[in-house]
Formats: structure tokens, sequence, C-alpha cells
């Protein structure tokens, strides 16, 4: 493929990473987050057109606390540091940083010199999201104050010779008025970024680098039916046509009938090898009494390879194996040295032997959003692009403990009548993922005049931009009603229902 114009984003383990990242693409320019300690000779070889440091939950004069050498801001990289990368970059160039006396986590007016190229096209003042415990008290020598609030007197610094930014407060999140403007400005006005990121081009790209990568050799595509599988197999079909085997493992996991959903479309609206391969029975013995949401999720990672193994002996000679691995499976899977959230069944949990020559996926470097998108330009059905996201475990990660098959029956039953009303309510296009979760917790009930003593089901519904963050979604009472007295009237072992109220963060959108 080639090679775009690149933002890097050094990684400090702070909360918005990812968004920032998206942030950044939404200007249609690349960004790919790597660890702030990566080399200066690996980023030269990236020769990006800027680099953005992150925030951190650390502090800069700490002892041990994350940072960069010098030699990175004598590069001529223009930069701009976040939060703790603005505190970074002053504390290094001999500024002075320390905790403030009155700490600010909430949005705030900020007073912002529209002279600066940072802030083209802004009012003198703006409302921005500022989360920070300490502040830069003194500015470097060469840098100069773009933006201040009434408590954090450098809420903005810049040297425009060496183009060298830092704001103390978030642009990437939605609390920050037009901080979206702020990323275009420093992409495009300070780093000179052209904005050749776009998907047609991505999978006009994708499709001449995977032709001439394998050729006509085999590959096989993992497919679950999900957008990002779906997605995936599209376009290795694309470029590789009857090379391309699609296995589709029926783990026993997947949601009321979806097996038979997912090879009716397969079947008759592509023309796919496609391969069905029952294996529940295999699936749930390998998960028998395991509780350990981790554990699960990797079980669940090496069983599939050990299946696609085994289907590929029956077919011959197979070189690839293709994966519908998205951008935030990596990053949340902790590989490089990010903080594990969690073992994504296709990243974190594959094991450490596998039978093919090298895994592929197209898919690696895109955002939920992106994917959607891909599959436009592919051509795929709107109502599959957008299909609910389901995770690669399944409902292994949404019933809470130990699997067993009575379980997953009741777990499917309550999610498909939560989502069959969600849509007759007209709700199912607005609400970006909606799904039900069988705890481990049961408590007391009375039905009749029969005392119970069943399981709590937890419903879960948000609306997001990115899947990044999320905000849980205000369903009106009385649909949460409808689907509560008909969950528990129509099936067994349920006899309370609760909804979930939690946002992302603190919460992941999945409960495990």
């Amino acid at each position: 493929m080639k090679e775009n114009e690149k933002i890097l984003i050094l990684d400090f383990f702070g909360q918005y990473n990812q968004l920032i990242a998206r942030r950044v693409r939404e200007c249609n320019v690349y960004s790919e987050i790597v660890p702030f300690d990566t080399s200066i000779e690996k980023i030269k070889e990236i020769a990006p057109k800027g680099i953005i440091l992150t925030g951190c939950p650390a502090s800069v004069y700490e002892e041990n606390a994350p940072t960069i050498s010098k030699e990175l801001l004598d590069l001529g990289i223009p930069m701009l540091g976040i939060c703790y990368g603005m505190q970074l970059i002053s504390y290094i160039l001999g500024g002075n940083v320390r905790e403030a006396d009155k700490r600010e986590y909430c949005i705030k007016k900020v007073k912002i010199d529209n002279t600066s190229p940072l802030f083209f096209g802004f009012n003198n003042e703006n409302q921005c999201l500022m989360t920070h415990t300490d502040f830069v008290d003194e500015l470097p020598s060469g840098f100069r104050n773009i933006a201040s609030t009434d408590d954090c007197p450098n809420a903005g610094m810049a040297n425009e010779e060496k183009k060298i930014y830092g704001i103390q407060f978030h642009p990437e999140v939605n609390d920050t008025v037009d901080g979206l403007k702020i990323i275009h400005n420093f992409v495009y006005k300070v780093c000179g970024c052209t904005g050749d990121w776009k998907m047609s081009s991505f999978v006009e790209e994708s499709v001449k680098t995977l032709k001439e990568k394998i050729g006509g050799k085999k590959a096989l595509c993992a497919l679950s039916g999900g957008v990002d599988s779906s997605v995936a197999a599209i376009l290795l079909n694309k470029a590789i046509g009857k090379n391309l085997t699609c296995i589709f493992v029926d783990h026993g996991l997947l949601r009321k009938n979806e097996g038979d959903e997912v090879e009716k479309v397969f079947r008759e609206q592509y023309d796919i090898n496609l391969i069905r391969v029952n294996a529940e029975d295999r699936f749930l013995s390998k998960l028998k009494g395991i509780t350990e949401p981790e554990q699960k999720r990797k079980i669940i990672g090496e069983e599939f390879i050990r299946v696609f193994e085994e289907e590929a002996k029956k077919i011959g000679k197979v070189d690839y194996l293709v994966q519908g691995t998205i951008y935030p499976d990596v990053i949340e899977s902790g590989v490089g040295k990010g903080q594990t959230i969690k073992s994504h069944h296709n990243v974190g949990g594959l094991p450490d032997y596998v039978d093919f020559e090298e895994i592929i996926e197209p898919l690696r470097d895109l955002f939920k959003d992106e994917v959607r998108k891909t599959g436009l330009e592919l051509g795929i059905p709107e109502n599959l692009v957008y299909r609910q996201p389901f995770p690669g475990p399944g409902l292994a990660i949404r019933v809470i403990g130990d699997i067993t098959k009575e379980k997953l029956d009741t777990l499917r039953d309550a999610d498909y009548i939560f989502r069959e009303e969600i849509a007759k309510a007209g709700l199912d296009k607005s609400l970006n993922q909606y799904f039900a979760v069988l705890t481990n917790l049961k408590s007391v009930g009375v039905m009749g005049d029969d005392r119970t003593y069943d399981y709590t089901l937890a419903l879960r519904a948000v609306e997001t931009h990115d899947f990044m963050t999320a905000s849980f979604a205000k369903i009106p009472y009385e649909i949460l009603e409808k689907v509560s007295v008909r969950i528990v009237n129509e099936v067994k072992n349920i006899n309370r229902i609760v909804y979930d109220i939690t946002s992302k963060p603190p919460a992941t959108i999945e409960w495990e």
C-alpha cells in the first residue's frame, strides 16, 4: 500500500488516546498510536508529518515517570502536547511544572489567543474540558502563552518557530467546543498535511496489495458474520476470488437464529466459498467451569485457531489466515506496552503456535466507523454494514460466570425480546449498541403464589460516535417496562431485570 502522510500519537497511557487518533483520521489524515518510548531511529524511519503527546495519570516530576528524550524535540517535527504532553515538553525544555493549588476536572471557559495557527477561526474564548492536577507554572524559553483559565494561567503555549505547541485541555472530547477544529488546525496549518487518508483509496490500495501479497496462494477467512469479519471477507473476495475460503465457526455462542442467518446471507448474496462448522459441543466442553473473562477469551481464541487449522487441512494447503481484527482490538489487547483492558479473541487470545504461513488482518489499522465506510465502498448492503456489533467470543462474555447451554439459551431468548422491542419502538437506528447480559446473581422473586430464586438479567444500550467513549442510552421507561414484562413472562430462569446506566469510561461497553 502506498505510504500515507502520518501523524504519530505517542501513548503515555492516557484515557483518551484512541480518541485522539480517531479525531486525526476524521481530518482525513492517517494516525497511528505508538508507545511513548519508541526509539528515535524508528520515528525517523516512520517520518511522521507531526507528533502528538497524549495525557497520562503520572506527574512529569515523579521518579520513573514516562518521558521522551530531548532529541525528539530537536528533530524539527511539528509537535502538540495535550495535558501531560504539554507538561512534559515544558519540563524537558526547562519550564517549571508543579501541583496546582486548585485542580481542574471540569468544563472551563478558556481564554485563547486566536492569532495562533492552532486557534485559527476561533473567538477569543472557548469551552474546553480540563482534567489535571499539575500545570505549567513557568513556560520554557522560546515559548509564549496562547491560552489561560482563571485557575490555570498557562493553559496553552507555543513556539511557532519550532512548531511545538502544548495545551492543558483535551480537544479530542466532545465537551471541548470545536475541539476537532483545533486538531484540524494542527495537522493542516502546523504540520502541512494534505489529507490523503480516504476510504475509497484505502479499498483500492488494499485490494491491490492483497492481490500482490497472496497471488495464487490460498487463504482462509475467519467469518463470524459480524461487521468486521464480513468486511474483511468481502475485501479478500474482491482481491483473490475463489482462492479465498471462508470458515464460519458456529461455536454455540451466537444470538438467536444467527448461525442460519449468516449462512443464508453469504451463500445467497455472495459467490464465496463458505464452510460452516458446527462446533457448539466442542467449545462448551472447553469452557466448562471457566468463570474468568480473560481465560474465556483466550480459550475461545485458541479453539478458533484449532478449528481453522483442521478445516484447512481438509481443503489442502492453505497459506494465510485472514481475520477481521480492527484497531481498537489491538490497542485494548495491550499490544506493545499499553495496558490490557481486555484480550480480543483474534489478538490477545492467539496461541503461541499457529499453523499458517502468516495471519493477514486487512482492517487492523481501522476504527469501527472506518470499517463500516469500507463496507459501503465495497458495496455491502447497509443492513449488514450497520448491524449490531457482536464480540468474537459471542455470548460467552455476556454470560457472567460459568457457561452452560441452558444459560446461553436463556440469554438468547431474553436478548431477542430486547432487540425486537427496540426495533418496534424505532430506536434500532439511533442506538449504537444494545444487548442483554445474564448475570450470575440470583435473587428472590414471586410469580403467582410461588417463590422463585432465579437470575438477574441486565440490559445495556449505548450511544457513541466511535466506540472509544460511550454514554448510556436514555431509553423511555415505558419501553424498558415492556421489555421487562415480556422477558419475565416469556423466558424461564429470570425473575429480575436491571438497566445499566454506566458510561464508557469508566465501564467498557461489554461487561466482560
